[in-house]
């Protein structure tokens, strides 16, 4: 890692910080400066500021840095070995994927809503499998991933309005997992996805030296030793894992996979290991600061963090399509 990208990588971790105390600091309830900080110290007196902070605030900060580092991990990756600067967990059929479980679960299951997220991360998982296997079969290469991952989303998002149709009763819940926000997460439910997420970031900084080496074409690749076949496939099991984890927690959460690796690109450049590093920092940043956005902006209502990345996302979506039609 480069000295430069060292330095990148502090100034991302101090806005990270900086975005952290104003997630906490502001919100629907005002708070003045002597009240937060007397409440962030459990204070005598400062109960009622102490139960917003660390009851309400500080786990949906925890639940926007994972979402964001989870989501950034599986665009990073997945971008690595496609080859495709477009591809997000979506192309792999995450979000169809846990979109088909939670639809169904709720329909068989109404009343157990705080299962929720072991129904996503398991429909999430469970499609993403499914497409390495089919990738397995017919050849694991770029384009092959990509189109499975096509095709099992096509057919899951059928499935997913025809169960609709059958039970509307389904559709209120439904739709807020399908927006995608933080709200009303529990710090006890983010210690097992916080975990894959840590452990999928692990295993991909460990063989960041070979997804360097993928990247330069399957021939070159095979040349210099690398294992291409079975380096692609871990990636993908760290891909969809990090993002099943984060979608089993902030519903389906969009555009975070696809824009993040992108701005982390532009400021650490293309080595693996810098780009995971600068991806999980950025992503953090950005999911913290598009909740804050949605609470603050409409306060005392809230847009969920869903839309307002959808807000940042979809310009973000058609310049890299107006850019790669201008061929740079």
């Amino acid at each position: 890692m480069s000295r430069r990208a060292s330095g990148k990588l502090w100034i991302l971790a101090l806005l990270l910080l900086i975005s952290g105390y104003l997630s906490l600091r502001f919100g629907s309830s005002h708070m003045r400066t002597a009240d937060f900080w007397q409440g962030l110290l459990r204070a005598p007196g400062m109960e009622t500021y102490s139960l917003i902070l660390y009851t309400i605030r500080l786990p949906r900060l925890l639940a926007a840095l994972l979402a964001g580092a989870g989501l950034s991990i599986s665009g990073v990756l997945l971008q690595s070995v496609t080859g495709n600067e477009l591809a997000s967990p979506n192309i792999i059929g995450v979000n169809a994927g846990a979109g088909f479980c939670v639809i169904l679960f709720l329909c068989f299951f109404p009343q157990a809503i705080y299962a929720l997220p072991f129904a996503a991360f398991f429909g999430a998982f469970l499609t993403t499998l499914l497409i390495m296997s089919v990738a397995n079969r017919i050849g694991s290469g770029k384009s092959t991933i990509i189109l499975a991952g096509i095709a099992f989303t096509a057919v899951l998002n059928a499935g997913i309005s025809f169960v609709s149709l059958l039970d509307t009763d389904v559709l209120t819940s439904y739709n807020y997992f399908s927006i995608g926000g933080v709200a009303g997460v529990r710090k006890e439910s983010l210690l097992i996805p916080g975990v894959i997420i840590a452990m999928a970031f692990a295993a991909a900084m460990a063989i960041s030296r070979k997804i360097d080496l993928l990247c330069l074409g399957d021939s070159m690749a095979m040349s210099l030793g690398v294992p291409v076949k079975a380096v692609r496939m871990a990636c993908l099991v760290c891909a969809s894992a990090s993002a099943a984890a984060a979608v089993s927690f902030a519903g389906l959460l969009g555009f975070v996979g696809l824009v993040v690796p992108h701005i982390a690109r532009k400021l650490v450049g293309m080595e693996t290991k810098s780009l995971l590093a600068a991806s999980v920092l950025t992503g953090g940043i950005v999911v913290v600061l598009a909740d804050l956005a949605g609470r603050v902006l409409f306060a005392p209502s809230e847009l969920p963090v869903g839309i307002m990345m959808s807000v940042i996302g979809a310009p973000f979506f058609f310049a890299l399509l107006l850019r790669r039609k201008g061929g740079r």
